[in-house]
């Protein structure tokens, strides 16, 4: 593929750069009292960056095989675009209260989005690398945006330590494929294991499985979640559960089914290993949660748990499974956050204890109704659609002789409806608690509307087009 066609190819990521560099030139002549206005260019910069790709899409790698925009990439690209736009606009309501409006705001997440444009289309552990790191970059900063609070600070300093040991740990496993494989292509590296796994080659899967694992917080690498989503300002807690994670399973996917797709059984144990425990651990942990901010980090330990038991199964099926899953994850857990931002007392502070939510169903019904909606449907109960991807993750072990592994998964998915259920009985069962304030953002609810409807019985009318959509990125990669 000739330079031309390679700079075609990244299009998306060339959208948000050069967006990225002119909203931030514009933030420094403007200031903070434009910072709405940037945002909204920011949710269009999003929507080119989204047509772009769904545009360019192509199965020849670019720039001497580091890079490939496929079917895969375009899909998980559009999930991460859709969420960021989304991420921009719930942001400026719940940061003008605390007077930590900032036009960086919008211009950080654009280029976290190139960096996890590159992650997903990376065909080569370098392009891999860069693009990991610049995104973390961004995560850095957004985790510690409110300067003054004491918890943002804190939970931006747990991430920032905790990341650079991650980054460590997954560029040591790097350098162990390169070191036996000789090369950090992708297919060199899948070409390099099919005349067996070497130690070397177990330690470098493990390392960068395990790199990628802290990504997307299942365990045992899950111990930051809980502490820096409570931590974090709440728009930025939604995109480290939905936004990062959502890229993060797509790179993950990519690197076990193409680097590692010539020792399937390998890596398939680390996975199944990880699934288990996350959905055990989170299922177990979150039941004892007081604030909400860590049960939906628990929430969120559990349903990457269940993501990856489709990636576990090895097959297009399983892999198509696990994306339509994290399509619809990111609509119940960005909903459920959204809730979270309007409860605000009297004086405008921010209310995340359960407890506070006693009787919501008598102060406000509506914030209450939407609440028990996500909170239905990520339990995975019918006719709510987050029944449907727990069903195809599940049917695509059955199918590869894993029925055990489905069962434990399908029994873990039982207890983990009990801390769900919880909240629908504080809410509508037990005595008020003192009243919410009234809202102030017509957005929010309008984000609020738009997701519960997803995740509703509507939902199952687009369940052929993403099935449709995810079966074809799956492919992608076979």
């Amino acid at each position: 593929m000739s330079f031309t066609a390679s700079l075609l190819s990244a299009l998306p990521e060339l959208v948000l750069t050069v967006g990225a560099l002119c909203l931030l030139m514009a933030a420094a002549f403007v200031g903070d009292r434009g910072t709405r206005a940037i945002g909204w260019a920011a949710v269009a910069v999003f929507a080119a960056a989204a047509v772009a790709a769904a545009c360019v899409v192509s199965s020849e790698p670019a720039f001497d095989g580091l890079y490939r925009g496929d079917s895969f990439a375009t899909f998980v690209k559009i999930l991460v675009y859709v969420t960021g736009a989304m991420s921009i606009l719930a942001g400026p309501d719940y940061f003008s209260r605390g007077g930590s409006l900032r036009a960086e705001y919008p211009v950080l997440i654009l280029l976290a989005a190139v960096g996890m444009g590159m992650m997903v289309s990376a065909t080569d552990m370098l392009t891999l690398y860069v693009g990991f790191e610049l995104q973390n970059l961004s995560a850095y900063v957004l985790a510690s945006f409110m300067r003054r609070d004491t918890r943002s600070a804190e939970a931006g300093l747990k991430y920032f330590v905790l990341g650079a040991l991650n980054s460590g740990i997954l560029l040591y496993g790097i350098t162990l494929l390169y070191g036996f494989s000789g090369t950090t292509m992708f297919v060199g590296i899948a070409e390099s294991m099919r005349s067996g796994l070497s130690v070397g080659h177990v330690f470098g899967m493990v390392f960068v499985i395990a790199g990628l694992a802290f990504k997307i917080s299942v365990v045992p690498l899950h111990m930051w979640a809980p502490d820096v989503y409570e931590g974090a300002p709440t728009p930025v807690s939604v995109m480290f559960a939905t936004m990062f994670k959502v890229a993060a399973m797509g790179l993950l996917v990519r690197v076990c089914v193409i680097a590692f797709g010539s020792e399937t059984q390998g890596w398939q144990q680390i996975i199944l290993f990880a699934a288990l425990a996350s959905t055990i651990l989170g299922s177990v942990a979150a039941i004892v949660q007081a604030n909400i901010k860590r049960m939906l980090a628990y929430s969120s330990i559990a349903n990457m748990g269940f993501a990856l038991f489709g990636l576990a199964a090895g097959t297009p099926e399983g892999v198509a499974g696990t994306m339509t899953y994290m399509a619809v994850y990111i609509a119940m857990t960005f909903g459920s956050f959204l809730c979270v931002l309007r409860m605000r007392g009297p004086d405008g502070r921010n209310i995340e204890s359960i407890a506070s939510m006693s009787g919501m169903a008598r102060t406000r019904p509506g914030l209450a109704a939407a609440f028990g909606i996500f909170m239905f449907s990520l339990a995975g109960i019918p006719p709510l659609l987050g029944f449907w991807p727990k069903l195809l993750v599940f049917e695509a072990l059955v199918k590869v002789d894993l029925a055990p592994i489905a069962a434990i998964g399908i029994a873990t998915s039982v207890i983990s409806a009990v801390y769900y259920l919880r909240i629908v009985k504080t809410m509508y069962f037990d005595e008020p608690a003192a009243p919410y304030a009234a809202p102030t953002s017509r957005m929010e609810g309008g984000l609020i509307v738009l997701t519960a409807a997803f995740v509703s019985p509507l939902g199952y009318l687009a369940v052929p087009a993403m099935g449709l959509a995810s079966f074809a990125a799956a492919k992608a990669l076979f």
